[in-house]
């Protein structure tokens, strides 16, 4: 009997598991979260309208956002060699080009789905998969600055999606107001995408993508982001209360508080409670969310 294990053999065609861990169904909650606010702030008879609801979910979620995970996963490989090995393509698990493949693939059907949402669908869908392309892929690479990455990423998870539900919904040009609401969580959400650069410092700094904590140090880029989320909550309490609707802003406000003591908490250890905070913290700011859409309702 040999002294030497037998080689494991090596796929030439990445295992389901591995793809539907490619396309990060971890992360699919928020936008899937903010169309339903679309839906919310609609004020559809979802009797009527149920398909596009259940469609635009899926769209939000499963498709464009998976695809953008895809499409990152692809162009981060060689940084995912030093954060996240484990992860299907540095590990081997997605072999050769196929990571690439899979982005092109659920592309193509995002953009197949959201035709079938109607023209504000289609735009919107169009707009998200140019998005996600440019923020990983070069040349513009959005992820290289702790600016414009998270930017990108905050508006196309929570304000465009948002946006898009209750246009979808409605059959209508989205209420101005919905409009201006869905942006301030949208810029908001710039602190929620930096909360995920704390776990890939060391890749990031050796490879040259600016992130906050990059930048600022893991302390300030902490205190950064907490101000960049509560700032636009501020702002929604403040519109809320001018356009009539103070038991929204007293849940806004209620929420943004809790974050406050949440975020306190996450400044004596920025980097060790990232992840805690991205689920204390964040679920608080998606609620406020909710809130807000339910009381833009016509």
């Amino acid at each position: 009997m040999s002294d030497h294990a037998a080689p494991v053999p090596v796929r030439s065609v990445p295992a389901p598991s591995a793809i539907l861990e490619l396309l990060k169904p971890i992360t699919w909650f928020p936008p899937m979260w903010a169309f339903g606010c679309g839906i919310a702030a609609s004020g559809a008879v979802l009797a009527d309208r149920w398909p596009y609801a259940l469609l635009g979910i899926l769209l939000a979620g499963p498709l464009v956002c998976g695809m953008s995970q895809a499409v990152n996963d692809w162009f981060d490989r060689h940084v995912d060699a030093i954060n996240e090995p484990h992860r299907p393509i540095p590990s081997g698990r997605m072999p050769g080009r196929w990571g690439l493949y899979v982005a092109i693939a659920w592309t193509g059907v995002s953009l197949g789905v959201g035709a079938l949402l109607g023209p504000w669908g289609f735009a919107a869908t169009v707009l998200a998969c140019i998005l996600a392309w440019i923020y990983s892929a070069p040349p513009l690479r959005l992820k290289r600055s702790g600016i414009w990455g998270p930017l990108a990423c905050g508006l196309a998870y929570e304000s465009l999606p948002w946006i898009t539900g209750a246009a979808v919904l409605s059959g209508l040009a989205p209420d101005p107001k919905v409009v201006a609401v869905a942006v301030l969580y949208g810029l908001g959400a710039h602190g929620i995408m930096t909360i995920n650069d704390f776990k890939s410092i060391e890749g990031d700094r050796r490879f040259g993508l600016r992130s906050l904590p990059v930048m600022l140090g893991p302390e300030r880029a902490a205190l950064a982001a907490c101000w960049v989320m509560a700032l636009p909550q501020m702002a929604v309490v403040a519109l809320l209360l001018a356009w009539g609707h103070p038991i929204a802003a007293g849940i806004v406000a209620a929420v943004l508080a809790l974050q406050g003591l949440s975020m306190r908490k996450w400044l004596r250890d920025p980097r060790g409670l990232a992840p805690w905070y991205n689920g204390a913290g964040v679920t608080l700011y998606v609620a406020g969310m909710m809130a807000s859409a339910v009381a833009l309702a016509p």
